[in-house]
């Protein structure tokens, strides 16, 4: 029987409609569906599909339990390496890593294993998750600092090695970036929150409101704990530096997001916490970050929403699937466009951006064609909200409140591949030690982090 060269359809909810609400826009799959979905798969020998996973999910295994209706089978093989999998199969750039190298995408589309994974995680969510199984208590402790996907993937595979984990979080929920950085649409907070209890069944302790770096330092946890993980990301926005940044109605996607998703403005008026949008909202970038940003922006009732991105289409690293929806929501794309300043009224508030054209001239270090301004193209566009969406640093706080920890001339944490800082029991991973990237990749670093101070504990503390 031939395979067949396309994914099975997902559901979605109608771009009409979603633009006036947040709920969720893809609706999952169905039980059938989702069988005849891992039906295409062929079960290859070497499974690239692995190889491009950075968590190492059993991939082939948990495709072929689906395929045999044994859902329950398929979810325990992705748990054996993935704590999130609710998160994960909604927000992995999977078409570029696992699916990006699945053979079948040689002749058609690859296998759906994003869409998949997600159906199996939803379907245990809805059964209820039973509590993960733990080895016996090491007598160890280990403090993890931040709990974004770095350090809840790192607490969750220690804490089931036996050890005793306490989770220090800044803000007043956990979650991290998982929390205030990705739209309700994008990830509902309740499924975060399904998958945080998860972890909290392993005995993991997490203490919000606590500031490592303020509240207390790096020198006062070796005092408590056998070991540290600091998985505290990027949380520092970058800007542009120009002209007009100051003016009211210039945020970071770091405010823009967090007020939106921390402090529940979408909710407003049920939380009295709304954030001011205006009629005409530029959004300058066009990563995930910047399509988040423009796409909550319609749905809190801008009239125009613009995506400002100074190289084409081709070089913007935001997902497909994010760009696809984003334009079918009517988010209006300004590709070859550079802004270079914003001009304010009387009261201080933003009302126009003076833009540049651009042309593509030869790739630069990033590997992307490089953007050069055409002489004599300046135009202006009237804005009243401009939101800036071009990537973030590495939190700085620890870094610069922790002398003997080595850091990179980017602010990083210097670790080795396992995680490994220059200080004796202090590991980092995710963000804080390579810069901003995936939410998958901070989750491969959590693991490794993990494996790495399993073996330091059992090692080196007596």
């Amino acid at each position: 029987m031939p395979v067949k060269k396309e994914k099975q359809p997902m559901r979605e909810q109608d771009p009409k409609e979603r633009i006036k609400n947040f709920r969720e826009v893809p609706l999952g799959y169905t039980k059938e569906q989702a069988v005849e979905e891992a039906k295409r798969c062929l079960q290859c020998k070497d499974a690239p599909c692995m190889q491009g996973c950075p968590v190492g999910i059993e991939i082939p295994a948990f495709i072929e339990s689906i395929k045999e209706g044994r859902f329950e089978d398929a979810i325990n093989e992705i748990r054996e390496k993935n704590s999130l999998p609710s998160v994960t199969g909604r927000v992995c750039p999977y078409e570029v890593q696992c699916e990006g190298v699945c053979t079948l995408g040689k002749i058609g589309e690859p296998v759906a294993i994003g869409r998949l994974e997600r159906f199996v995680a939803d379907l245990e969510r809805k059964k209820g998750i039973r509590a993960p199984k733990k080895a016996k208590p090491t007598g160890k402790k280990v403090a993890v600092v931040g709990s974004g996907p770095a350090g809840l993937t790192c607490a969750s595979d220690l804490a089931k090695k036996g050890h005793e984990i306490v989770v220090f979080e800044a803000l007043h929920e956990p979650g991290g970036v998982l929390l205030y950085g990705i739209p309700e649409f994008r990830l509902p907070k309740k499924i975060l929150h399904n998958e945080i209890d998860h972890i909290k069944q392993l005995d993991v302790q997490i203490r919000e409101d606590i500031v490592i770096g303020k509240t207390l330092t790096v020198t006062d946890l070796l005092e408590k704990f056998d070991a540290i993980f600091i998985g505290t990301g990027a949380g520092l926005p970058m800007w542009m530096g120009i002209p007009g940044e100051n003016l009211n109605g210039v945020y970071s996607a770091n405010e823009f997001l967090t007020r939106v998703n921390l402090m529940k403005a979408y909710k407003f008026p049920e939380y009295g916490t709304p954030i001011e949008i205006g009629d005409r909202v530029a959004t300058i970038g066009a990563g995930n970050v910047a399509m988040d940003c423009a796409r909550t922006a319609l749905r809190l009732g801008a009239k125009k929403s613009y995506i400002i991105y100074r190289r084409s289409r081709e070089e913007a690293p935001a997902r497909a699937e994010e760009i696809e929806h984003a334009e079918q929501e009517g988010v209006i794309f300004r590709f070859l466009t550079l802004p270079t300043k914003y001009t304010g009224d009387d009261q201080g508030h933003v009302r126009r951006m003076e833009c540049l054209k651009m042309e593509l001239g030869e790739p630069d270090e990033s590997g992307r064609r490089r953007p050069i301004a055409i002489e004599g193209s300046e135009f202006t566009l009237d804005i009243d909200t401009v939101i800036v969406a071009i990537g973030q640093r590495p939190n700085p706080l620890i870094p610069q409140t922790t002398r003997d920890l080595e850091i990179t001339k980017w602010g990083t944490i210097k670790t080795d591949e396992s995680g490994r800082t220059s200080m004796k029991g202090v590991f980092a991973g995710g963000d804080i030690a390579t810069g901003a990237a995936t939410v998958i990749l901070a989750m491969g670093a959590g693991k490794r982090a993990a494996e790495s101070i399993d073996e330091y504990l059992r090692k080196n503390v007596t």
